[in-house]
Protein backbone atom coordinates (compact mmCIF):
# COMPACT_ATOMS: atom_id res chain seq x y z
CA UNK A 1 0.00 0.00 0.00
CA UNK A 2 2.13 3.22 -1.21
CA UNK A 3 -0.95 6.04 -1.29
CA UNK A 4 -2.67 6.45 2.15
CA UNK A 5 -5.88 4.85 2.23
CA UNK A 6 -8.66 7.34 3.48
CA UNK A 7 -11.88 5.95 3.31
CA UNK A 8 -15.56 8.27 3.34
CA UNK A 9 -18.62 7.77 4.45
CA UNK A 10 -21.72 10.12 3.68
CA UNK A 11 -23.41 12.04 5.92
CA UNK A 12 -27.21 10.38 6.72
CA UNK A 13 -30.45 11.99 7.20
CA UNK A 14 -29.14 12.19 11.36
CA UNK A 15 -25.45 11.31 11.00
CA UNK A 16 -22.49 13.99 9.89
CA UNK A 17 -20.26 12.44 7.24
CA UNK A 18 -17.16 10.20 8.43
CA UNK A 19 -13.98 10.29 7.27
CA UNK A 20 -11.71 7.07 8.04
CA UNK A 21 -7.96 7.39 7.47
CA UNK A 22 -4.62 5.83 9.39
CA UNK A 23 -3.51 7.13 12.61
CA UNK A 24 -1.56 10.33 12.98
CA UNK A 25 0.95 11.97 15.54
CA UNK A 26 -1.50 14.65 15.58
CA UNK A 27 -3.99 12.38 17.26
CA UNK A 28 -2.93 11.76 20.28
CA UNK A 29 -3.95 14.07 22.58
CA UNK A 30 -7.65 13.84 21.21
CA UNK A 31 -6.69 9.43 22.10
CA UNK A 32 -5.54 10.06 25.25
CA UNK A 33 -8.63 12.65 26.07
CA UNK A 34 -11.31 9.81 24.66
CA UNK A 35 -9.63 6.85 27.08
CA UNK A 36 -10.23 8.09 29.67
CA UNK A 37 -13.76 6.89 29.50
CA UNK A 38 -14.13 3.86 31.64
CA UNK A 39 -16.07 2.84 29.31
CA UNK A 40 -13.86 2.02 26.77
CA UNK A 41 -11.14 1.32 29.19
CA UNK A 42 -13.38 -1.74 29.95
CA UNK A 43 -13.28 -3.23 26.31
CA UNK A 44 -10.08 -1.84 25.32
CA UNK A 45 -6.81 -4.18 24.92
CA UNK A 46 -4.41 -1.59 25.73
CA UNK A 47 -4.59 1.46 28.29
CA UNK A 48 -3.87 4.91 27.13
CA UNK A 49 -3.14 7.01 30.17
CA UNK A 50 -0.85 9.78 28.75
CA UNK A 51 1.10 10.84 25.33
CA UNK A 52 3.59 8.64 26.24
CA UNK A 53 1.39 5.90 25.69
CA UNK A 54 -0.74 7.26 23.02
CA UNK A 55 2.45 7.68 20.99
CA UNK A 56 3.40 4.26 20.82
CA UNK A 57 -0.43 3.27 20.58
CA UNK A 58 -0.36 5.22 17.35
CA UNK A 59 3.40 4.15 16.34
CA UNK A 60 2.18 0.70 16.88
CA UNK A 61 -0.87 1.21 14.43
CA UNK A 62 1.35 2.92 11.90
CA UNK A 63 3.84 0.00 11.99
CA UNK A 64 0.79 -2.41 11.22
CA UNK A 65 0.23 -0.47 8.01
CA UNK A 66 4.23 -0.51 7.11
CA UNK A 67 4.08 -4.21 7.63
CA UNK A 68 0.75 -5.04 5.30
CA UNK A 69 -0.93 -7.26 8.26
CA UNK A 70 -2.37 -4.33 10.52
CA UNK A 71 -4.89 -1.86 9.32
CA UNK A 72 -5.77 0.68 11.78
CA UNK A 73 -7.93 3.44 10.99
CA UNK A 74 -9.03 6.78 13.17
CA UNK A 75 -12.66 7.54 12.57
CA UNK A 76 -13.42 11.18 12.46
CA UNK A 77 -16.72 12.96 11.66
CA UNK A 78 -17.31 16.37 9.97
CA UNK A 79 -18.62 18.86 12.53
CA UNK A 80 -20.86 21.16 10.57
CA UNK A 81 -19.13 24.75 10.42
CA UNK A 82 -16.27 23.34 11.85
CA UNK A 83 -12.57 23.08 9.79
CA UNK A 84 -11.56 20.23 11.71
CA UNK A 85 -12.79 16.66 12.17
CA UNK A 86 -13.52 15.84 15.60
CA UNK A 87 -11.83 11.87 16.35
CA UNK A 88 -15.02 9.85 16.85
CA UNK A 89 -14.06 5.94 17.23
CA UNK A 90 -11.14 3.59 15.79
CA UNK A 91 -11.92 0.88 13.16
CA UNK A 92 -9.03 -1.93 12.14
CA UNK A 93 -8.49 -4.62 9.85
CA UNK A 94 -6.34 -6.93 11.88
CA UNK A 95 -3.89 -10.62 10.97
CA UNK A 96 -4.21 -10.01 7.17
CA UNK A 97 -1.78 -12.37 5.41
CA UNK A 98 -1.50 -13.34 2.18
CA UNK A 99 -3.33 -16.51 0.89
CA UNK A 100 -5.27 -16.57 4.74
CA UNK A 101 -8.97 -16.89 4.01
CA UNK A 102 -9.87 -14.95 7.48
CA UNK A 103 -8.97 -11.94 9.22
CA UNK A 104 -10.23 -9.86 12.19
CA UNK A 105 -12.21 -6.51 12.54
CA UNK A 106 -12.28 -4.97 15.54
CA UNK A 107 -13.76 -0.96 16.49
CA UNK A 108 -14.66 1.02 19.08
CA UNK A 109 -16.33 4.50 19.59
CA UNK A 110 -16.01 7.57 22.06
CA UNK A 111 -18.26 8.44 24.30
CA UNK A 112 -19.61 11.32 22.84
CA UNK A 113 -20.42 9.75 19.83
CA UNK A 114 -22.14 6.29 20.85
CA UNK A 115 -25.29 5.56 20.13
CA UNK A 116 -25.42 7.64 16.70
CA UNK A 117 -24.21 4.82 14.37
CA UNK A 118 -20.64 5.58 14.02
CA UNK A 119 -19.26 2.29 15.08
CA UNK A 120 -21.34 0.15 12.44
CA UNK A 121 -20.68 2.79 9.36
CA UNK A 122 -17.19 2.57 9.92
CA UNK A 123 -17.39 -1.18 10.50
CA UNK A 124 -18.99 -1.34 7.27
CA UNK A 125 -16.85 1.11 5.27
CA UNK A 126 -14.08 -1.21 6.55
CA UNK A 127 -15.43 -4.16 5.60
CA UNK A 128 -16.20 -3.31 2.04
CA UNK A 129 -12.51 -1.81 1.79
CA UNK A 130 -10.94 -5.57 3.19
CA UNK A 131 -13.00 -7.26 0.74
CA UNK A 132 -12.08 -5.09 -2.32
CA UNK A 133 -8.48 -5.02 -1.13
CA UNK A 134 -7.82 -8.66 0.03
CA UNK A 135 -10.31 -10.85 -1.76
CA UNK A 136 -7.91 -11.35 -4.40
CA UNK A 137 -5.30 -12.48 -2.12
CA UNK A 138 -7.47 -15.07 -0.56
CA UNK A 139 -9.13 -13.23 1.84
CA UNK A 140 -13.17 -15.16 2.33
CA UNK A 141 -14.10 -13.81 5.61
CA UNK A 142 -13.68 -11.34 8.08
CA UNK A 143 -13.86 -12.25 12.25
CA UNK A 144 -15.77 -9.93 14.96
CA UNK A 145 -14.52 -11.31 18.51
CA UNK A 146 -16.41 -9.27 21.46
CA UNK A 147 -17.34 -10.65 24.96
CA UNK A 148 -20.34 -11.92 25.76
CA UNK A 149 -21.26 -9.32 28.26
CA UNK A 150 -20.54 -6.27 25.20
CA UNK A 151 -24.27 -6.11 24.51
CA UNK A 152 -22.99 -2.58 22.18
CA UNK A 153 -20.71 -4.64 20.22
CA UNK A 154 -23.22 -6.96 19.96
CA UNK A 155 -25.30 -5.02 18.38
CA UNK A 156 -22.79 -3.53 16.34
CA UNK A 157 -21.81 -6.68 14.56
CA UNK A 158 -25.43 -7.94 13.56
CA UNK A 159 -26.48 -4.21 12.13
CA UNK A 160 -23.39 -4.42 10.06
CA UNK A 161 -24.59 -8.22 8.89
CA UNK A 162 -21.56 -10.28 10.93
CA UNK A 163 -23.74 -13.51 11.88
CA UNK A 164 -23.47 -14.87 15.09
CA UNK A 165 -21.40 -17.71 14.29
CA UNK A 166 -20.10 -19.45 18.17
CA UNK A 167 -19.38 -18.57 21.75
CA UNK A 168 -15.82 -18.87 22.07
CA UNK A 169 -14.72 -19.89 25.92
CA UNK A 170 -12.63 -17.19 27.83
CA UNK A 171 -8.73 -16.82 27.55
CA UNK A 172 -7.17 -14.66 30.83
CA UNK A 173 -5.87 -11.96 30.66
CA UNK A 174 -7.11 -10.41 27.25
CA UNK A 175 -10.23 -12.25 27.74
CA UNK A 176 -11.47 -12.89 30.99
CA UNK A 177 -15.07 -13.54 29.79
CA UNK A 178 -16.34 -16.11 27.02
CA UNK A 179 -17.04 -14.37 23.66
CA UNK A 180 -19.42 -14.57 20.69
CA UNK A 181 -17.33 -14.72 17.45
CA UNK A 182 -19.33 -13.13 14.66
CA UNK A 183 -18.81 -13.22 10.67
CA UNK A 184 -18.98 -11.59 7.56
CA UNK A 185 -18.14 -13.53 3.94
CA UNK A 186 -17.87 -11.82 1.01
CA UNK A 187 -20.69 -12.60 -0.66
CA UNK A 188 -22.86 -11.32 2.52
Amino acid sequence: MSAPVVLQVAASPVSPALVLRPWRMEDVAALVELSRDPDLRQWASSVVDNDADGTRWVQAQQQGWAAGDRFGFAVLEARPGSVREQLVGNVVLKEVTSGKPAAEVGYWTAAHARGRGVASRALEALTSWAFDTFEADGLERLELLHQVDNLASCRVAQKSRYDFDTILPAAPPSFPRDGHLHIRRTNA
